[in-house]
């Protein structure tokens, strides 16, 4: 028995399959096509107790860790729901962190308990047009007047928002670079915020993103989250969790890859011949089977270090670069597996593969986390 697998977590994990099986996979289809998740869906994972797993019950959450939130997020996909379904339900996991770490009263009542309950919903909007990876010279900017700041800038590619109540806003608030950025909690109905049609991508169909505008926003200086320039060091805080569950959702993704295709080759003949008789066929699943492994066995160590309180900065960056490499090569060779089949919408492979495209960019791209371990492991 491991961390991942003691009895409290088999039982979260059989909850999270119960939900994925019965609220998720029967409708998974039909949300790809609508481009957005039911406001239910996160109600209903409320009442299923999984919903606010990893946040604290002093902020209305369940308890538990991250480790339990990934947890859920891997059973989910292995389960027959998907990456895109994770992004879209569980916004808050990147969304709420910094409120519920700042800790302030008012913004824990107004925001964070009605979120963790699935009535509101959340966004984070770090990513602007010249500013992804690189979050140090973001330009969105929040001049002070008086008891508010006056907000104006744009943010790219922001998951959730078109159904988002709320967005934690990464803003310049002073001089250049990453000791000038703070965090603002920015309502949607607040004069001046703007949101963009749902943006058009090649996967996660089902997780609406769009692009924000700000024109003179008056938020008010009770809505900082945390210190003023400090920011940019809780977003880099919170990054190693993002990261590590990317990483767990890429090495999901692979095993749900894996399974859907062992199944297939035992089912499907060729020239009198089930597909599994043939070696070639063999020794690409086995070679699947080993990368997955690898990825699973290396990220739930690193993920384990990190709560534990170890410097895993490096190791993170590898985690994720090593699940995402796992999950490039088992959805690339699920899909040839499968034939025309795999290449067809009613494939649920063919929709791992898309989707899966999005984990080596999201969170920073995989030439990022290459560049912090050269720089570490060099330093």
């Amino acid at each position: 028995m491991t961390s991942w697998d003691t009895e409290e977590r088999r039982a979260l994990r059989a909850s999270a399959r119960r939900f994925t099986e019965s609220e998720i996979v029967p409708n998974l289809a039909a949300w790809e096509d609508a481009g957005a998740v039911p406001r239910e869906l996160h109600r209903a994972a409320a009442a299923a107790d999984l919903l606010g797993v990893g946040f604290p019950e002093s902020a209305g959450g369940s308890g538990g860790s991250a480790v339990d939130a990934m947890v859920i997020a891997e059973e989910i996909i292995v389960s027959g729901g998907s990456s895109g379904l994770v992004a879209a339900l569980f916004t808050h996991g990147i969304g709420l962190p910094h409120l519920v770490r700042a800790g302030d009263p008012s913004l824990i009542e107004r925001v964070t308990r009605p979120v963790l309950a699935g009535e509101k919903i959340v966004s984070l909007a770090v990513t602007e047009p010249d500013a992804g990876s690189d979050v140090a010279h973001l330009r969105t900017r929040a001049v002070r007047d008086g008891d508010e700041y006056m907000v104006s800038g744009g943010k790219l590619y922001i998951t959730s928002a078109t159904r988002a109540d709320f967005f934690t806003v990464a803003v310049r608030t002073g001089g250049d670079g990453a000791g000038g950025i703070s965090l603002l909690l920015v309502e949607r109905d607040m004069p001046g915020v703007s949101v963009s049609a749902p943006l058009r991508k090649m996967g996660w169909l089902c997780s609406d993103t769009a692009e924000l505008r700000f024109d003179e926003v008056r938020v008010p200086t009770e809505n900082l989250i945390g210190e003023e320039n400090s920011g940019f060091y809780s977003i880099m805080n919170q990054f190693a969790s993002e990261r590590l569950s990317l990483a767990v959702q890429a090495y999901a993704t692979a095993q749900r890859c894996l399974d859907l295709t062992l199944a297939w080759i035992r089912q499907r003949e060729t020239f009198g011949r089930p597909l599994a008789s043939r070696q070639v066929v063999q020794h690409r699943v086995a070679e699947m089977a080993r990368r997955t492994d690898v990825a699973r066995t290396y990220t739930r160590a690193v993920a384990d270090d990190w709560l534990a309180g170890a410097n895993v900065l490096a190791r993170v960056a590898m985690a994720k670069n090593t699940a995402v490499a796992a999950c490039d090569y088992v959805v690339d060779n699920a899909v040839q597996l499968h034939g025309g089949l795999g290449y067809m919408r009613e494939s649920e492979v063919e929709r791992h593969y898309r989707d899966s495209r999005i984990l080596g960019i999201g969170g920073g791209t995989n030439e990022i986390m290459t560049e912090i371990v050269a720089k570490l492991i060099l330093a």
